[in-house]
């Protein structure tokens, strides 16, 4: 399922032995992007897991994991920094060039058509990066990058729109880094 870094490891096992709770529940957000995902992390007992959740060792830590986030964090690692839990992708690198195929096509028709215009506006572009098992990775670019307003611009627009368009896309994901570029996180 997941696995942890040494410093994320050590981190719950000295908090999990000062609050005396043994466990630590993950919990995705939605909309969570292989290089800047959103989680919940909590320290529970191992007895508060639910009928849907997944409990399993990982790395000699208790996990649970609701059901939701069980299927995303497949293959995914927990690190601990001074800024606190993280989640990684490790194995997510967008290929080498474009995206190739009459699918991919598809999908760049409608971002370079119906999508890019709209954020063009407000100076941003979102870039096609990969499609794997029919989701699509995209990167935004300009003013999208770091906007307070991405997560929804990715939802009520990106992805509504290229799933109409294209049926047989079953979700969009953001790997763009939002913590970088000349003017991350604006708030404007």
């Amino acid at each position: 399922m997941v696995s942890f870094t040494d410093s994320a490891r050590t981190k719950v096992r000295t908090i999990g032995a000062y609050l005396e709770r043994p466990a630590l529940r993950i919990v995705a957000a939605e909309g969570a992007s292989p290089l800047a995902p959103d989680y919940e992390f909590l320290l529970v007992e191992e007895e508060d897991a639910g009928p849907e959740d997944t409990v399993f060792e990982a790395d000699g830590v208790t996990v649970i994991l609701d059901g939701t986030s069980a299927a995303r964090l497949r293959g995914w690692m927990v690190d601990y920094a001074e800024t606190g839990f993280a989640v990684r992708l490790p194995h997510f690198t967008p290929e080498e060039g474009s995206p190739e195929g009459e699918l991919a096509e598809r999908v760049r028709r409608v971002i370079d058509e119906r999508i890019n215009p709209g954020v063009a506006a407000h100076g941003g572009k979102i870039t096609l990066v990969a499609i794997r098992d029919n989701i699509v990775y995209i990167e935004m670019g300009g003013g999208c990058q770091g906007c307070a307003l991405s997560r929804m611009t990715l939802r009520q627009g990106v992805e509504r729109m290229i799933r109409q368009a294209v049926p047989e896309i079953a979700g969009v994901q953001d790997v763009t880094d939002h913590s970088r570029g000349s003017n991350p996180y604006y708030r404007g």
